[in-house]
């Protein structure tokens, strides 16, 4: 079934079929276009697993017991886990995934949206590769939003404050931020983490989503998990600031309390939706503290998009952005089915 082409320096395969039902399962829910790129990609991770002693020794360990689901599973998580540690590959994985995430979410929720890798391409400045996803809004090449990926624990926090300019160039999330959005001439730039993978400096400025203002976003994954949904919040923060920022004198400082105050209510939302899924029987208070937080994320958005639009806020704006009565009258009707809850 096998040959190898010794002169082409080819790997040739015959007309060959398998019967597994995860095999089965994985393609049939790949679209017909992209079965044959995932099939070359699940070959090359598959030889990069083999060539690893530890998993070798585990597939060789469990090659007869293989065949439910748990242990399948178990196996999955130790090859993806193995070479998302090794240096050479966890880059490219990493970037692989989170533009197949943004395309995907892109489709769900109908936008035009589309991130394009960079690969090896240098951008604006010389020799810089800067900037690892370009996401062109609506499709547009002149509007984008840049993406760089690090996960790599060497990277800290690096602010202006503390920057000595008389050491050794180093990256931080800082510079990363900058250079990406000045490389790949972008309008907003985020920088991605993976929580297994950060200094603490990062995690101390925000465990989930962080805004440095004039700078960009600061993002914490979990791609061991494959939770990608605090990525998909900076984006669209990122998009609005990117669409509604109109070639005015805005007041940053008022920029940048509107949308910190965003992202602190969402962190506390993304806090108290994972106290939900640790423990499925916790109780109704916690749901009615999450729905608020939802309920005070729109609604503070939707006062930053005014703002970008109008360069200002008038005095009754900032009122009625300070008291939320209307979030209180959207909240009364979802206090009323939470409390009904498991109610005979």
């Amino acid at each position: 079934m096998l040959n190898l082409n010794q002169q082409l320096k080819r790997v040739e395969v015959k007309e060959f079929e398998i019967e597994n039902s995860i095999v089965f399962n994985y393609f049939d829910n790949v679209p017909v276009s992209e079965r044959d790129d995932k099939l070359l990609r699940a070959i090359y991770i598959g030889v990069l697993a083999l060539m690893e002693d530890r998993i070798s020794a585990f597939l060789s360990k469990t090659s007869n017991e293989l065949g439910t689901e748990l242990e399948s599973l178990k196996m999955i998580f130790e090859m993806k886990k193995e070479l998302f540690y090794k240096s050479t590959i966890k880059g490219i994985l990493a970037e692989d995934e989170i533009a197949e995430f943004l395309n995907n979410y892109f489709q769900e929720k109908r936008l035009k949206d589309r991130a394009i890798l960079t690969g090896n391409t240098t951008g604006n400045l010389a020799k810089n590769k800067t900037g690892d996803i370009v996401c062109d809004i609506n499709g547009d090449n002149n509007l984008k939003i840049v993406i760089e990926c690090k996960f790599d624990k060497s990277i800290r926090l690096g602010d202006v404050e503390s920057k000595d300019i008389f050491t050794r160039k180093i990256d931080t999330a800082w510079s990363q931020l900058i250079e990406a959005e000045a490389n790949r001439d972008g309008k907003v730039s985020i920088i991605v983490f993976d929580r297994s993978l950060v200094d603490n400096s990062i995690l101390k400025f925000s465990e989930n989503v962080g805004y440095i203002s004039e700078i960009g976003f600061i993002v914490i994954v979990d791609s061991q998990k494959g939770d990608y949904s605090n990525l998909s919040i900076a984006y669209m923060l990122a998009r609005d600031i990117a669409l509604n920022a109109k070639q005015i004198d805005l007041d940053k400082d008022l920029l940048a309390i509107l949308v910190n105050r965003i992202i602190k209510d969402i962190n506390e939302a993304l806090s108290i939706k994972s106290l939900v899924y640790n423990n499925i029987e916790n109780n109704k208070a916690i749901l009615k503290q999450l729905e608020k937080s939802i309920l005070l994320m729109e609604f503070n958005q939707e006062y930053m998009r005014k703002f970008l639009q109008d360069g200002t806020l008038t005095k009754k704006d900032l009122l009625d952005f300070y008291s939320g009565e209307e979030v209180k009258d959207k909240f009364k009707p979802i206090e009323k089915d939470i409390t009904e809850l498991g109610s005979i």
